[in-house]
C-alpha cells in the first residue's frame, strides 16, 4: 500500500491510493458531577489532544483529538482519555474535512 504524506489544510495529512486518510476527531465527553475542570486540565495533558473546552448541554466537554493513524487515534481515545478517572461517558467524531 502507498503512503504518502501530504501538507493538509496547514497540517501533514496521510495520503492512501490517492484517497486523504483524516486523523482527527471530537470527542464528546460526560464527567463525574463536580468534577469538569479537573478532568479538563487533566485531558489537556493527553498527547495528541489538541483543544479542549468545557461545555454546557449534554456533554461536558469538547476535545479535538489527533493522531498519525487511526489506530493511533483509537489509543489515545480508548486507552488515555476514556480511562480518566472521572470520565463517565463519550461520544466519538471522526472528522473527513
Amino acid at each position: 500500500m502507498l503512503i504518502l504524506e501530504e501538507r493538509f489544510n496547514g497540517q501533514f495529512a496521510r495520503i492512501s491510493k490517492g484517497c486523504l486518510v483524516l486523523t482527527k476527531a471530537l470527542v464528546l465527553i460526560n464527567v463525574e458531577a463536580g468534577h469538569e475542570e479537573e478532568t479538563l486540565s487533566e485531558l489537556r495533558k493527553i498527547e495528541g489532544v489538541e483543544e479542549a473546552y468545557l461545555s454546557y448541554g449534554a456533554y461536558d466537554i469538547v476535545a479535538r483529538v489527533r493522531a498519525d493513524t487511526m489506530e493511533d487515534l483509537k489509543i489515545v481515545i480508548t486507552r488515555r482519555l476514556r480511562r480518566l478517572r472521572e470520565v463517565r461517558s463519550t461520544l466519538t467524531l471522526i472528522l473527513i474535512e
